[in-house]
């Protein structure tokens, strides 16, 4: 089993990391709802990138963009979709095996597999 500790002040939680400290806060860093949609976007980029390299596809990745939306009409408006777009920059000779790759990020992410089922994640590559 693994261990976070979250440290609690009177105004904000803080993640201790060795140099300095996530703030979890979105006034002052990032909201744990905003942790989340990245932590999904960072894993999903993580498995891509894993995916390409397992089939020995020559890729650059440079950016994932994320956008999210939270559900308005549930009282603690939950997130209720993610949508993550991969930036990379991937040989025309192999957009289409590369494209094939990307259905494999949600059944093979941790962090995907690990939230509400009812979160619809949609994942795509953009060539750069």
């Amino acid at each position: 089993m693994e261990k976070l500790t979250i440290n609690v002040k009177e105004t904000s939680h803080t993640l201790p990391i060795e140099n300095g400290s996530w703030i979890l806060k979105r006034e002052e860093g990032y909201s744990p709802v905003q942790m989340l949609v990245a932590a999904v976007a960072s894993c999903g980029g993580y498995v891509y990138a894993s995916v390409l390299q397992n089939s020995n596809i020559p890729h650059e990745i440079e950016k994932i963009e994320v956008n999210y939306l939270r559900d308005e009409k549930r009282k603690t408006n939950p997130v209720s979709a993610i949508d993550l777009v991969i930036h990379a920059k991937i040989d025309t000779a192999f957009h289409e095996k590369a494209e094939r790759c990307v259905k494999l990020i949600s059944p093979n992410c941790p962090v995907i597999q690990s939230i509400d089922p009812q979160i619809v994640v949609t994942e795509s590559v953009l060539f750069i």
